[in-house]
């Protein structure tokens, strides 16, 4: 019977990589803390800290006045219009990208992915360029007393264009990972097309969908750029929250302008649960799907 001598440098070599790798995530895993620490961590205490600076009653104050609540309002009706219609679109451009050959295809991608590429100071800056007062359409406009800028429908306008991407580009590659045989097999069986999205093909990208639409209305929320261009900054009428703080901000009203800001913080921890939620669920149905098709 042959016997293998293990000697310690045989150890030594197996161990190395090993502890290697342990020391390189280590450090991997530090810098991700320190990087958090110092650009996520302190600025969102700092923004509560300062929200909270005069006190609870200052902070109330300045959340329900009559200027944050009309910016609020607008910030929700806004939310409220775009994220629908970016959900439709969405769900209908990604069921066309991935269940159909088309002429067109490539640029209909190209075309969703367009927000992401062109900043949304240039995207306020094209609404200006076709319904300002010198605009394509504004003599058209003005002579039938219909406002686009400086009111709800180009703020609306603004947001939808910046929020256009998310949904869709959600949704793509997880249909595009699912494949087409349960629709197919839903079709075999007399299935309407209309029976088969919503028993089939619904079920399957929920999580997907919820984690687009949870990206597109914290984008909606927050957007600046864009809707600056076109809003006017007429308090009390078109500014949405991040107009609101900026004003305040640019007034040295320092407290009231952190406390609003809190309410986007508030948005932005609430946004992240629910992504990570939708996010994990996600994940687990993309493996379950690739699974099964594979088999």
């Amino acid at each position: 019977m042959t016997t293998l001598a293990i000697t310690p440098l045989d150890f030594d070599a197996d161990a190395r990589p090993a502890a290697e790798g342990r020391l390189a995530r280590s450090l991997l895993l530090i810098v991700a803390c320190v990087f958090l620490t110092l650009f996520l961590f302190i600025p969102l205490l700092a923004v509560f800290h300062e929200a909270l600076a005069k006190g609870w009653a200052a902070c109330a104050a300045a959340v329900t006045d009559p200027d944050a609540l009309a910016a609020i309002r607008l910030t929700l009706t806004a939310a409220g219009i775009a994220v629908p219609l970016n959900l439709v679109f969405g769900v209908c451009a990604a069921w066309a990208v991935t269940r159909f050959e088309f002429r067109g295809k490539q640029l209909l991608i190209t075309l969703i992915d367009l927000p992401f590429s062109v900043s949304p100071v240039i995207a306020g800056l094209i609404y200006v360029l076709l319904f300002g007062a010198q605009g394509w359409f504004g003599p058209w406009l003005q002579a039938h007393d219909i406002r686009i800028l400086f009111a709800v429908p180009g703020i609306v306008l603004a947001t939808v264009f910046v929020t256009v991407p998310f949904v869709a580009r959600e949704l793509i590659p997880l249909m595009q990972t699912q494949g087409s045989d349960e629709e197919e097999a839903a079709i075999v069986l007399s299935a309407s097309g209309w029976q088969t999205f919503w028993h089939v093909t619904l079920p399957n990208i929920r999580w997907g969908l919820f984690y687009g639409v949870i990206l597109c209305n914290a984008r909606a929320m927050g957007e600046f750029g864009a809707v600056s261009v076109v809003s006017g900054h007429i308090r009390g009428l078109t500014n949405t929250l991040p107009l609101h703080v900026e004003i305040l901000y640019n007034e040295y009203n320092f407290a009231a302008a952190f406390s609003v800001a809190s309410l986007l913080a508030l948005l932005a921890l609430l946004t992240l649960a629910l992504q990570s939620l939708a996010q994990w669920r996600l994940r687990a149905q993309t493996a379950r799907a690739a699974s099964e098709h594979s088999s």
